[in-house]
């Protein structure tokens, strides 16, 4: 089961909310190969202004953002803050953060870190597993409410932005400790054989590739190595084939191990959007939780949908599973909670 251990009693207090919105998200090559959704800024810049509508209407009153190259959650502050009807009677702080402005991922791992120092108690990230992955790079044991406007969209919720806002303005009150409302999910730890350290979300993949490239996973030949934190038969890319061997949920403290190759059966799965593909199974096994594999290159190592890493010939780095990952908040459980307690009641007319 999930574990809600390890949250100390301060966290259960009141502060910002944090704000990160990719840019780039929604809008890599898989748009031409396998003809995914587009997630264009307009619409990001849409869903920030319901999210940020969602959280004031639950009382929350700071924010903080980070900013991006298309001033996304600027822009929607300020229509925001500016427009007639809200004009004189919403009262916030909003203030970016921090963040080298590469506009590249290091903008989120940055950005993250610097919400971190800013104590915002809950962030709403706009973006796919990789937005997330790269988010708590900077910030491991963040507080999140992910909206999905990615690729590979496992990690990251479908909800309306205007619930998912409401939910986490109602934990920037301080009125719901994290622990009562959040689950902390697992992440797969990645130690290099030079003593760097990296992770995953969803699924680490060995393949065969020499060189990043396009980074997406298109070529189920090149696969050699997956691990994965769940196995989902309903989901999109690594999760989905592994779920449709052996699903693995969220709660069950355990990984998956798939090894890629002859000698087994075929398994024909949906690896991105619009695209099914043959992928060889050679062999499937369960990890618990802290138990390591090593895997050696020549080969690329891939974190939640996009290769990151090359490994030169015969280098090797050890893959486990923890439940250390961030806290991610359920947002039913926030408005459950919110609903039993009459927070959202008015006066009698």
């Amino acid at each position: 089961m999930s574990s809600r251990i390890g949250i100390p009693a301060e966290d259960a207090r009141e502060g910002p909310v944090g704000i990160v919105c990719n840019p780039a998200s929604g809008k890599d090559i898989r748009r031409l190969t396998a003809r995914a959704s587009v997630f264009d800024n307009q619409e990001k810049l849409a869903i920030v202004r319901r999210a940020v509508l969602g959280a004031v209407a639950a009382g929350a009153r700071e924010f903080r953002y980070v900013p991006d190259g298309h001033g996304i959650a600027e822009i929607a502050f300020g229509e925001i803050l500016n427009a007639p009807e809200h004009r004189g009677e919403i009262d916030l702080v909003v203030k970016p953060v921090d963040c080298p402005g590469t506009g590249s991922a290091l903008d989120t791992v940055r950005g993250a870190t610097s919400l971190q120092e800013a104590g915002c108690v809950v962030n709403l990230t706009l973006g796919g597993d990789g937005t997330n992955r790269a988010f708590t790079l900077g910030w491991p044991n963040a507080p999140l409410i992910p909206l999905s406007t990615g690729t590979n969209n496992v990690f990251p919720r479908v909800i309306e932005a205007t619930v998912a806002g409401a939910a986490a303005g109602l934990v920037a009150t301080g009125r719901l400790p994290l622990e009562e409302i959040a689950d902390r999910v697992k992440r797969v730890r990645v130690e290099l054989e030079d003593g760097d350290e990296d992770h995953a979300l969803i699924d680490a993949v060995l393949t065969s590739d020499r060189f990043t490239g396009s980074r997406a996973l298109l070529s189920p030949d090149r696969f050699r190595t997956i691990l994965l934190t769940r196995a989902d038969p309903a989901g999109i890319g690594m999760t989905s084939i592994g779920g449709l061997v052996e699903p693995l949920s969220d709660e069950e403290d355990a990984g998956l191990l798939i090894e890629v190759g002859e000698g087994g059966f075929v398994l024909h799965a949906p690896i991105a959007p619009g695209c099914h593909a043959d992928v060889p199974i050679r062999e499937t096994r369960r990890l618990a939780l802290g138990e390591r594999v090593e895997i050696r290159g020549a080969g690329a190592l891939a974190f939640d949908g996009e290769r990151e890493r090359v490994l030169k010939p015969n280098e090797r780095a050890t893959l486990r599973i923890e439940r250390d990952g961030p806290w991610v908040v359920d947002v039913h459980r926030v408005h459950a909670r919110a609903a039993r307690e009459g927070w959202f009641h008015r006066s009698a007319c």
